[in-house]
């Protein structure tokens, strides 16, 4: 027992001896304040009294010595890193965030009007409007000549088997938020409706039982709420008699 306790405070004192040589290869330009380490753009050192500790920004995010605030650590695409090119290895949750925070394009490369926002590994979709394409390196939405990323719309010239192509158009919602997926009419069938995945992957969508379409509301909805399609069971059960 007592071997194993001196194998443990051997342990801790050689993290701890390991830890003091990093912070003390790093010189504090001033007695107190935030620098950043020369070669990890994630990284930067808080200086008390010339005594640096070294600290990590949130994983996707990097460290910026012009930022006047306290939390200096911002998106990379605001950030000038010069040749400070390394940085800690990702602790992303999932293909839409390889890192914890920041905004990435869609796993999918033909689709570039959609990216996500990830902030502590929670991600959120949102969409680019107009037909702009989500550029990674400005983290904005910019046209697709200036974004020029490879293999976009790929499945822009989609069709299913009765001809329906996503319109090019983007929706909006009443909020004036871009609709991701946008739903359409069948222009024969009350029951049925087209959608779109990410606004350019065509999909046929079935309603439930004695449902129809409400292209209002974008959903499926009770047909006395739908004039044009009030009598739609109607007429097909009349048919079956």
């Amino acid at each position: 027992m007592a071997a194993k306790n001196g194998m443990l405070v051997a342990l801790v004192a050689f993290v701890l001896a390991v830890s003091s040589s990093v912070d003390a290869q790093f010189k504090c330009p001033k007695a107190r304040g935030q620098f950043e380490d020369a070669v990890q753009c994630d990284k930067y050192y808080e200086c008390e009294d010339n005594v640096a500790t070294e600290k990590l920004c949130p994983d996707g995010l990097v460290f910026d010595p012009t930022i006047k605030l306290i939390n200096k650590c911002d998106q990379p695409f605001n950030v000038d890193c010069g040749d400070r090119l390394e940085l800690q290895p990702p602790q992303g949750t999932s293909d839409y965030c390889p890192r914890k925070n920041g905004f990435f394009t869609h796993p999918d490369p033909s689709i570039c009007n959609v990216f996500y926002s990830c902030i502590n590994g929670e991600e959120l979709e949102m969409g680019c409007s107009g037909g702009l394409h989500f550029d990674e390196k400005s983290g904005t939405c910019v046209w697709p000549d200036v974004a020029a990323r490879e293999g976009c719309g790929s499945n822009a010239n989609k069709k299913l088997n009765d001809g329906f192509q996503c319109p090019k158009e983007t929706r909006y919602d009443k909020n004036g938020q871009v609709i991701t997926h946008p739903n359409y009419p069948h222009p024969t069938d009350c029951s049925r409706f087209y959608y779109c995945l990410n606004g350019v992957e065509p999909r046929l969508g079935q309603c439930d039982a004695k449902m129809v379409y409400n292209e209002d509301l974008q959903r499926c909805d009770d047909p006395e709420n739908v004039p044009e399609c009030k009598d739609w069971y109607k007429e097909e059960e009349g048919g079956k008699n």
